[in-house]
């Protein structure tokens, strides 16, 4: 990314040229513990499920076709988070609408009117599949929109919806580092039971960039716990963590960040995309494995490092 605009990113400066017009109030939700005890900060940027008039008239797509991207209940799932004194920060805007994963600018030129800023990122692999930052299309390669989307309509929903989830996300990685000297970010996300290559059978996916965005340890604790409950946990094949990922997670900083993929399969109808009986039991296990994640860090068995708290 441009240094300039990226300093204009991070500083907060408009990029917009048309003032940003909330179809979300508000874009996110966080839901804090009832006292802080924990470096755990947990993400899930991709289980809004609010879909405004405008953008379904402008789709030609039903909602229940442009639901099929969205990592349905993944907040519920993780809303033990709470209980071990750690925030959850969810979105309320849909993935189809705006991808809160991707960098700021990954657009797809198949996709807007007229030339596309110096400064876009339109080569990733992710915009070749029409999956950028204002996707093309929905995780089965459906076209979303009926007609091309305007230069300003991308830089808006970049200003009014993307910019505020990652400034709160950034200032509770910066809150927990204050208060415990380093923070642990879970991104969590939800895949198709049967749309990844893999010939294995895939319950949990757990990324690190390839040992690059958390310690090792701490990986391992969530997948031995997964494990021991029974389930098939791969690491990094095929979801190696994206954007957030990759951006917050900073060993060398004291920033650790972990994506954990739960296989839709497990706790919901895909079709119907309706709760399972089985969804208790999924969100009781993830529950049990964060609260042994979290008595790791106060141990310091996983990180092994001390505490460097700002009391």
């Amino acid at each position: 990314m441009d240094e300039i605009l990226k300093f204009a990113f991070e500083s907060g400066i408009s990029v917009s040229e048309t003032p940003p017009v909330a179809e979300f109030s508000p874009p996110f939700e966080l839901v804090e513990p009832a006292e802080l005890l924990s470096p755990l900060v947990f993400s899930s940027p991709h289980s809004g499920r609010r879909y405004p008039e405008s953008f379904l008239a402008e789709s030609r797509l039903d909602i229940a076709t442009l639901r099929r991207s969205e990592d349905a209940y993944v907040d519920e799932l993780f809303a033990a988070a709470r209980d071990i004194g750690a925030p959850l920060l969810h979105a309320h805007v849909p993935r189809a609408y705006l991808d809160l994963n991707r960098e700021p600018f990954e657009f797809d030129p198949k996709l807007f009117n007229g030339p596309l800023p110096s400064f876009a990122n339109t080569r990733s692999l992710r915009v070749a599949a029409g999956l950028g930052t204002i996707p093309r299309v929905v995780a089965d390669a459906r076209e979303i929109y009926q007609q091309r989307l305007s230069i300003p309509e991308a830089m808006r929903r970049v200003d009014a919806y993307y910019r505020p989830y990652h400034a709160a996300l950034r200032a509770l990685m910066e809150r927990a580092t204050h208060r415990f000297g380093f923070a642990v970010l879970i991104d969590c996300h939800s895949m198709p039971s049967g749309g990844a290559r893999e010939k294995r059978r895939m319950d949990f996916v757990i990324g690190d960039r390839y040992g690059a965005s958390a310690a090792r340890p701490l990986v391992e604790g969530v997948e031995e716990r997964l494990k021991n409950r029974g389930y098939h946990v791969l690491r990094n094949r095929p979801y190696a963590g994206g954007f957030i990922t990759e951006h917050f997670g900073r060993p060398a900083m004291g920033w650790h960040a972990v994506q954990i993929e739960v296989s839709r399969g497990l706790y919901m109808d895909e079709t119907q995309l309706s709760k399972k009986p089985e969804f208790a039991e999924v969100a009781g296990h993830l529950a049990e494995v964060i609260a042994g994640l979290a008595q790791d860090i106060e141990r310091e068995a996983v990180l092994g490092a001390p505490r460097a708290a700002a009391e």
